[in-house]
């Protein structure tokens, strides 16, 4: 039997019971604030995560702060909205130890705080979050999301082009793995025009060259501005599949530019290619929303993945759902039920 007629095969077996499924979810990748630090506040979060069965999230901030410009007469929404810069904005995490240290006791272990107040170009960033690591001693348990290629935020930052495989960065992976703390990277695998994995040397020299470091890669080096331009990268899959076997110390944030176009079809189906894909590396994929402050849609960006987890075996989608962001944390990190 070919592939595709077996891939289709174990669909048709799995439809019948996964209809019935239900999953608790960790959410991986979650902003408490948007780009002008602004956050709904812990409480509509707290209220999102009970109605929709989200047991774990990840929380951070957003690095870089958006300017209101003098010369714009309107406050942008995005950082897109109008040609002012962003700056790289450290605050940013004493806003989110505030948020997650006013918890109740019972309600903070559902709450896994990534550090992501620092400029990736800086040699100093990584004593700066030796800092902060002290100064909130057990709070942090990773770093990121750190933003390298961004798409136009990029263009838009103040100072250089951050890499991902810079001298700044390297000083970084050597102090994650000192404390054990996986790392969160938004790196983009190419530009908006190019058809080839033009910046993928920036992720691959540090997973190479830092084999006890984690790193979680956001959206798979995707972004919605790039399938702007180029709907799909064809080169994505075979990418990804090398990649996974040669580091196993790479693991993938499947949140929001990856359902569409690559885990779900046009018609909302779930990719056999890419279902083989994670049923052969299950432990290695995560999901996340990627809200930024608003939490409204949190239930529904992550019940968008259903059709995918339902095409799996039951236990790989839970892991996906659930598990695997749980244990790609500190082994000391507290990993129990849902918050009350």
């Amino acid at each position: 039997m070919s592939l595709s007629r077996l891939s289709l095969a174990c669909l048709l077996l799995f439809a019948g019971s996964a209809s019935a499924r239900e999953y608790t979810y960790s959410d991986a990748h979650l902003h408490y604030v948007d780009f002008f630090q602004e956050s709904a506040g812990m409480q509509k979060l707290l209220t999102a995560m009970k109605e929709n069965s989200i047991e774990h999230v990840m929380i951070s901030g957003i690095p870089v702060a958006k300017k209101w410009h003098e010369d714009e007469p309107k406050r942008p929404r995005y950082y897109a909205g109008d040609d002012a810069d962003a700056y790289w904005y450290s605050a940013t995490d004493v806003i989110i130890a505030d948020a997650v240290e006013k918890l109740a006791p019972e309600q903070r272990q559902y709450f896994h705080p990534f550090l992501s107040g620092f400029n990736p170009n800086d040699k100093n960033s990584a004593a700066h979050i030796q800092r902060m690591l002290d100064l909130y001693p057990g709070l942090w348990q990773g770093i990121g999301e750190v933003f390298t290629r961004h798409d136009d935020l990029t263009a838009l930052t103040s100072g250089d082009t951050p890499r991902a495989n810079n001298e700044a960065m390297t000083k970084i992976y050597h102090l994650a793995a000192e404390n054990d703390l996986p790392v969160m990277l938004h790196s983009n695998i190419t530009s908006k025009r190019e058809k080839n994995p033009l910046y993928l040397k920036e992720v691959e020299e540090p997973l190479r060259n830092h084999p006890h470091t984690r790193f979680i890669w956001a959206h798979a080096g995707t972004s919605a501005e790039i399938h702007r331009h180029q709907t799909q990268l064809p080169f994505l899959l075979p990418t990804l599949t090398r990649m996974l076997e040669a580091y196993p110390n790479l693991f993938i944030d499947l949140s929001w530019s990856m359902l569409s176009p690559y885990l779900l079809d046009e018609q909302g189906k779930p990719r056999v290619e890419w279902l083989a894909l994670v049923e052969k590396y299950p432990e290695r994929f995560m999901l996340g929303s990627d809200v930024v402050g608003r939490f409204n849609k949190l239930g529904e960006e992550m019940h968008s993945y259903k059709p995918f987890l339902d095409a799996l075996p039951e236990a790989v989608a839970r892991k996906v759902a659930r598990d695997n962001f749980l244990a790609i944390l500190p082994r000391n990190t507290e990993k129990s039920a849902a918050p009350r």
